[in-house]
C-alpha cells in the first residue's frame, strides 16, 4: 500500500522521485491503453521492486499523458470530428453524422462521470481497499475471459461509420468498469465493442474516441485535487516527468496495439491477462507480493 498520505489524497509518487517515477511512467504509458490494466501493472511493478505504490493519484494524473498521445495518434478523426460537429451545429443540421457522433461521445461519457463521482472517495482515499492487489488479480482474470468471449463469439465486421447511439451507450457503460482497478479503460471498453461485431481495429479506435472525454476529465480533476492540497514544486516537477515519459510511451503503445489488432487479434492480451491474473494471485498467496 501508498505509504504517502496529504490531506486524504494518496501521493506515494513524491517519495519515489525523478528516476523511478520516470521508470513507471513508461509502464504507465504502455499498459495505460493497452487491454491489459495499467492499475495491474503499477501495482505489481513496484512491490516486486521494492517500491512503494506511487498511489491513485499519480495513476490518475496519468491520463493526461494518455489523452496526450490519443489525439496525437487519432489526430485526423479528432480535427475532422470537432469542426465538422461544430459546422453542422451552426449550420443547425443536427442531423450531420459528425454532430451525432459528437454528441454521442458526450452520452457515452455520463455513465462514468456519475460513478467517478459518486465513488470518489472509495476510490481515491488512501490504502483504498479496492486497490488492493489480489482484487487486481481476480479482475484480470475475468477480463481475460471476456476477452475472449468476445474473440470466439463476435463477427467482426462493423466499421465505426456504421455505429449506432445504441453501440455508444454500451461502449460508455462498460467504461464505468474501468474504475475498478485491474479491470481497465481500454480492455473494457474494447472487449465491449468486439461483443458489438466490429472489426478488432475499428473496435479500437471507437474506444479511444469515446473514451477521450472521460480520460481529460479524470486527468484534469486529478490535477485540482492535486492543486487543492498544495503540492511543493519538487512534487510537481517529479509529476511532470511522470507524465511526459507516460505520454512517448503511451503514443507508440497505441501504434503497437492497432498494429496487433489489425495484423492479429486479442487472443495475446487475454492470454497476457489471464498470465498476469495468475502471477498476481499466485505472488500474494506465496507471499511474494505484499
Amino acid at each position: 500500500m501508498s505509504e504517502a498520505c496529504t490531506h486524504g489524497v494518496d501521493t506515494g509518487f513524491v517519495a519515489l522521485g525523478y528516476v523511478k517515477v520516470a521508470v513507471l511512467g513508461v509502464v504507465q504509458g504502455i499498459t495505460e491503453l493497452m487491454p491489459i490494466s495499467s492499475t495491474a501493472h503499477m501495482r505489481l511493478v513496484p512491490a516486486v521492486l521494492g517500491w512503494s505504490d506511487p498511489g491513485s493519484a499519480f495513476s490518475a494524473a496519468m491520463q493526461l499523458a494518455a489523452l496526450g498521445a490519443v489525439v496525437s495518434y487519432f489526430w485526423t478523426d479528432v480535427r475532422d470530428l470537432a469542426i465538422n460537429s461544430i459546422s453542422a451545429a451552426i449550420r443547425g443540421k443536427f442531423h450531420d453524422r459528425s454532430f451525432q457522433f459528437a454528441l454521442w461521445i458526450v452520452l457515452a461519457t455520463i455513465p462514468i462521470g456519475v460513478a467517478g463521482l459518486a465513488l470518489a472517495k472509495l476510490l481515491n482515499t488512501c490504502n483504498s481497499p479496492i486497490r488492493a492487489i489480489s482484487v487486481i488479480g481476480w479482475t484480470c482474470l475475468v477480463m481475460g475471459a471476456l476477452l475472449v468471449v468476445a474473440e470466439i463469439w463476435a463477427r467482426h465486421s462493423r466499421t465505426i461509420g456504421k455505429a449506432t447511439l445504441a453501440d455508444a451507450l454500451i461502449v460508455g457503460l462498460a467504461q464505468t468498469g474501468a474504475l475498478i482497478p485491474g479491470v481497465s479503460r481500454s480492455g473494457s471498453t474494447l472487449t465491449a465493442a468486439l461483443m458489438l461485431g466490429f472489426q478488432r481495429d475499428e473496435a479500437a479506435r471507437l474506444s479511444f474516441l469515446l473514451g477521450l472525454p472521460a480520460i481529460a476529465l479524470a486527468g484534469f480533476k486529478e490535477l485540482w485535487e492535486l492543486h487543492k492540497i498544495h503540492l511543493d514544486w519538487y512534487a510537481w516537477s517529479v509529476l511532470i516527468v511522470g507524465i511526459g515519459v507516460a505520454a512517448v510511451s503511451a503514443f507508440f503503445a497505441i501504434w503497437g496495439l492497432m498494429k496487433i489488432l489489425e495484423n492479429f487479434s486479442s487472443w495475446p492480451f487475454a492470454i497476457y491477462r489471464f498470465l498476469l491474473g495468475v502471477v498476481i494471485l499466485v505472488g500474494v498467496a506465496m507471499g511474494w507480493v505484499a
